[in-house]
């Protein structure tokens, strides 16, 4: 595995609070994988992150000021290894744009890291600060799972607590 596109609606709010987090959570596990965000819909392209975004990432040590929105398009099916889905809505559009010659996987981004919370991650854009955190937290939650899932894909060990292996 080698690159990582996340994927919602308009790339301003969950993908690219996940882009933030997998970079800083690979880079911590020395994981060398280029990660990129994405929105099904162009609305916003080229726009910052929502404030909201960037205030949670910010505070929490994973800034996202220099991202920028973009839409979804079609060499992203040939560019990147897997597209990770923040719902079941954008998961099916991406499955409607997606060539049949892709080498792109697609997949829900919280089952694919195989989280406790597996299934879609909310999206924050009609709630308030709270609603961030609790995606902030959500999307951390699930780049632990997907760089566990990816060591043990490469062959590396991860860490296990010595009570699990009583």
């Amino acid at each position: 595995m080698n690159s990582i596109l996340i994927v919602c609606m308009g790339n301003i709010c969950r993908s690219p609070l996940a882009e933030g987090i997998m970079r800083a959570a690979f880079a911590a596990a020395g994981l060398r994988i280029e990660v990129d965000s994405a929105g099904t819909l162009g609305y916003h392209a080229g726009e910052p992150a929502d404030p909201r975004a960037r205030s949670v990432a910010k505070q929490r040590g994973t800034p996202i000021d220099d991202l920028r929105a973009r839409q979804v398009c079609i060499e992203d099916f040939h560019r990147f290894d897997l597209i990770l889905a923040a719902d079941r809505q954008n998961l099916a559009e991406l499955t409607r744009l997606r060539p049949d010659d892709a080498r792109a996987e697609l997949a829900l981004l919280l089952d694919w890291a195989g989280t406790e919370s597996a299934g879609e991650v909310p999206d924050p854009y009609y709630g308030d600060r709270r609603d961030f955190d609790n995606v902030f937290d959500l999307l951390t939650g699930a780049s632990e799972g997907l760089v566990a899932k990816l060591r043990l894909s490469a062959g590396q060990s991860t860490r296990t607590d010595s009570r699990e292996q009583a």
